[in-house]
């Protein structure tokens, strides 16, 4: 889904959500029900998380650059029970 920005003459501005592509160039105001022209703005990537920049980097990199596996990781030892009642419940 992308939001998609429109522009009212009387109400002024305004969101749509709707799937990529799909779109039209005018939108019925949900407010006073007058057409809008639909307002071409840059994709709102100014206001991401620096968690999630640092993640999308990492994806694009993975893109170009893929971490290739050349054996199976060893298995993890199971944790240890945080209580000790839970030492004492059954086993499969």
């Amino acid at each position: 889904m992308a939001t998609y920005e429109y522009f009212c003459n009387r109400c002024g501005s305004f969101d749509v959500k709707r799937p990529i592509g799909t779109a039209s160039a005018e939108e019925v105001c949900p407010r006073c029900s007058n057409t809008a022209r639909r307002v071409y703005t840059s994709p709102g990537t100014a206001f991401t998380s620096p968690a999630v920049a640092g993640l999308r980097e990492l994806e694009e990199e993975s893109r170009e650059n893929p971490a290739v596996v050349t054996r199976v990781p060893p298995k993890e030892a199971a944790p240890r029970p945080t209580h000790p009642a839970h030492a004492r419940l059954p086993r499969p």
